[in-house]
């Protein structure tokens, strides 16, 4: 499973910069299918002329392994990165659901460099705790 957010105004398209974006939809995706887990809007604060606008859309998908948007400053994406969030620019509005199946589609396949990375991140953190938890069980390697 990895989380994906769409800068959008309806939630159906991703249709904003990621700068001026008012909102964010945020779905899980697994192979099978996807979930709305989350949306954000932004107050008039977090818009352009704010030099700290930012700050909140970053914090707001942390956890994401991507951020698909029509288009993006480069101080964006540089917080973007540091966060671990991979931004995705698109040249049309295009539809969340279409998005939503090739990532899942790319997700069994593979061959898509962040989501082939978000995948390889989320199994070594799961190998941590495992091996964590079994080091606190008395397990000797």
């Amino acid at each position: 499973m990895i989380k994906v957010a769409f800068a959008s105004t309806d939630r159906t398209r991703v249709n904003q910069h990621f700068g001026a974006a008012e909102g964010f939809a945020v779905y899980e995706v697994t192979p099978d299918k996807a979930t709305l887990v989350g949306v954000a809007e932004f107050a008039e604060e977090a818009m352009d002329g704010n030099e700290d606008k930012l700050t909140a859309k970053v914090d707001f998908l942390a956890g994401c392994a991507a951020v698909y948007v029509m288009a993006i400053g480069a101080s964006a994406i540089k917080k973007l990165m540091a966060a671990g969030v991979q931004p995705i620019r698109i040249n049309e509005v295009d539809a969340i659901d279409d998005l939503l199946a090739e990532i899942s589609k790319a997700m069994t396949e593979g061959g898509v460099a962040w989501i082939d990375r978000a995948i390889a991140a989320q199994t070594k953190a799961k190998d941590e705790e495992r091996f964590a938890s079994m080091e606190e069980e008395g397990w000797e390697g």
